[in-house]
């Protein structure tokens, strides 16, 4: 099987001049075939504060009223996915700027209400995987946005991370999958107060022992847990570390035992 490498990037990355800039840069160096899912989550603050919408967070995550969904498709769909595409265009990389209701690529369902009231937030239940990968196979760069539908005709908001641990998984039947998660750290940390202390491979075994320890906790948990997930579903390799670290073979690799 060919190989494939799946990049997922914070808002933060893309939605700053230099650091989007130097990103693209990496990416278009990646060799192969490639798809980059992005977020986009402070542009959204800003400009939903800017028409009066108070942006409302639980434990990381938006609560999506109808008026936040208009802002955050707007600004995933539109002015931060487009960003990202037209530079990838100036770099010779032929991308093309997708949400899941384009071709029907990633359907989701609105997540039920328990105790929390999520409003139009997407939870994956399909990927398509065949448009997928008839797309990679003619040299289009998908870049996703982390917008779903549900096939009844609504956009849902959907966690970035969500959407590459989902979309690797599906084309892990078609290709061998590397999933680069990429956030501010330069992977998992021995000691959360040393930026160096970096741990370079991860088993399964080994997550629980640390978490077990109090070395690996809080939001790290779900993220690590996530990608052992992918990892059992077929995708060859997980990394985790940061974007002006993607291309090096650095970072905190994830793997079976």
């Amino acid at each position: 099987m060919e190989k494939l490498t799946i990049i997922k990037v914070g808002g933060k990355i893309v939605e700053e001049e230099q650091s989007l800039k130097q990103l693209l840069k990496d990416f278009a160096g990646i060799e192969g075939y490639k798809i980059l899912v992005h977020g986009g989550g402070r542009s959204a603050t800003k400009l939903a504060e800017r028409l009066g919408i108070e942006s409302r967070m639980i434990n990381g995550r938006r609560i999506t009223d109808i008026e936040t969904l208009q802002v955050v498709t707007m600004v995933y769909g539109g002015l931060v996915n487009k960003n990202i595409v037209a530079g990838l265009q100036a770099l010779d990389v032929n991308a093309l700027g997708l949400t899941g209701a384009d071709m029907n690529l990633i359907r989701s369902e609105k997540r039920p209400v328990r105790d929390i009231d999520y409003g139009f937030a997407g939870d994956v239940k399909e990927v398509n995987t065949g448009i997928l990968s008839s797309l990679i196979s003619q040299g289009i760069v998908p870049i996703l946005a982390p917008l779903t539908h549900d096939k009844q005709g609504h956009i849902l908001n959907t966690n970035a991370d969500t959407i590459a641990g989902e979309t690797a998984k599906a084309l892990a039947k078609v290709f061998d999958v590397n999933l680069v998660y990429c956030f501010e750290k330069k992977g998992v940390l021995m000691d959360e107060n040393d930026d160096n202390s970096v741990i370079p491979s991860l088993n399964k075994a080994e997550f629980k022992d640390l978490v077990h320890k109090g070395v690996i906790q809080g939001g790290m948990i779900p993220k690590l847990d996530n990608a052992f997930e992918s990892i059992e579903a077929g995708v060859k390799e997980v990394v985790i570390t940061s974007a002006d670290e993607i291309g090096k073979n650095s970072g905190t690799h994830i793997y079976l035992p």
